[in-house]
């Protein structure tokens, strides 16, 4: 293994309050990250740097930890172009919404999941997402799942069970038939291929006894929870993730006083995704509230076809400064040690000694520039497990 100083930093994001600025960001000013092998190393001011077998100026720009998308549903294919046109224009549309992608989906080969799969990840890849959770969901059938879920698994350990996005079309008569599926053979043959399970506990998907029989099969397979919450009303989904445990609520737009005290009181982190609301012109999670409140915040994508159809981290964080009440330097965090959190993960989301070496180097002086410069595409490299890939 060699060892690679990248100095000249002017603004390091360690998201270590003891090795910066005591800020939660932990920033470093004129600094330097050294990486050997897949792993940080050392950080500190750029004049006080060791020596190492390769050196990397960063031209004045600043560094922070690659992004952390902990989620997206990223195995499907077709589009919903006309969908979204209609809802931009104001005119009704009547097509199938998921059950759209559900058809596209399950006429695909495995290879054109794959390839649709690999572009969008290289898409993020160039905008400094260097971790990437993703979900089925647009099979809904044994085969349909577990093969999604099979592709996804060959390009990231975080993959998530989601055959409760909806009830199948085959099922809509039978929504218990569905969730005995879901729970049962279905489950059976997805277990292996994933990490999480996640339910969308919602009206017109599953209600709360439903969510709360399906998280709890996969606990028993071992799989731990994730809950789509609160998206497009009041329900019970964030006191169900906070009861079994799950580590993250993910939309939460619609909150009670008791649901934003329940997610303070737990470790279920708050997964707030703006794309949703941006691109169906819904009402924007209230993140100033969450963050007054004590609750951890993550900050993802949500890219999938038909709600929120980006795969850029840094347009989220120019939302969340904008439209949520947010801080940059919180929008920052939530985009990398929340999204860590979210995952339950200690080795990334962070530039400190002993974590994975996943850094972005953006054209830019400080991690502001995010938010102050939206829609530039800022990501001038990226590091992945210590290998420069952009």
């Amino acid at each position: 293994m060699s060892s690679t100083a990248i100095t000249n930093i002017a603004t390091l994001v360690t998201n270590d309050p003891s090795l910066g600025d005591t800020s939660p960001l932990g920033k470093v000013r004129d600094a330097a990250v050294v990486i050997d092998g897949d792993r940080i190393v050392w950080t500190g001011e750029s004049s006080k740097a060791p020596a190492t077998d390769n050196r990397v100026d960063a031209g004045g720009r600043a560094v922070l930890p690659g992004f952390v998308d902990s989620h997206s549903h990223l195995v499907f294919a077709g589009d919903r172009t006309e969908e979204f046109n209609a809802r931009m224009s104001g005119r009704p549309y009547s097509a199938g919404g998921i059950r759209t992608t559900v058809a596209a989906t399950r006429a695909a080969t495995d290879g054109e999941l794959e390839a649709n799969l690999t572009r969008f990840l290289a898409e993020a890849l160039r905008q400094g997402t260097t971790t990437f959770e993703t979900k089925s969901g647009y099979g809904l059938t044994v085969q349909d799942e577990a093969r999604a879920l099979r592709v996804a698994a060959a390009h990231t350990d975080e993959v998530t069970y989601l055959g409760a996005h909806i009830v199948a079309p085959e099922y809509a008569e039978d929504p218990a038939g569905y969730v005995a599926l879901v729970t049962g053979e279905m489950l059976d043959a997805c277990a292996p291929h994933a990490r999480w399970i996640d339910v969308f506990c919602e009206k017109g998907a599953f209600d709360g006894d439903q969510a709360r029989a399906i998280l709890t099969a996969g606990k028993a397979k071992g799989l731990h929870p994730r809950v789509h919450a609160n998206q497009l009303s009041y329900g019970p989904g964030v006191q169900l993730a906070v009861e079994l445990d799950a580590a993250s609520a993910d939309h939460c737009t619609h909150l009670t006083d008791a649901d934003v005290d329940a997610l303070a009181q737990g470790s279920t982190v708050a997964t707030l995704l703006p794309g949703a609301e941006f691109s169906t012109r819904a009402e924007w999670p209230d993140a100033r509230r969450l963050l007054d409140a004590g609750v951890t915040v993550a900050l993802s994508t949500d890219c999938n076809p038909g709600s929120s159809f980006t795969s850029s981290v840094p347009f989220c964080v120019a939302l969340a400064v904008r439209d949520m009440g947010m801080t940059p330097d919180e929008a920052v965090w939530s985009a990398t040690a929340g999204g860590a959190a979210a995952l339950r993960r200690t080795d990334i989301g962070r530039l400190t000694p002993g974590a994975r070496a996943d850094l972005t180097l953006l054209d830019a002086p400080s991690h502001v520039h995010l938010a102050y410069r939206p829609g530039v595409p800022l990501v001038s490299g990226v590091w992945r497990s210590g290998v420069r890939v952009v």
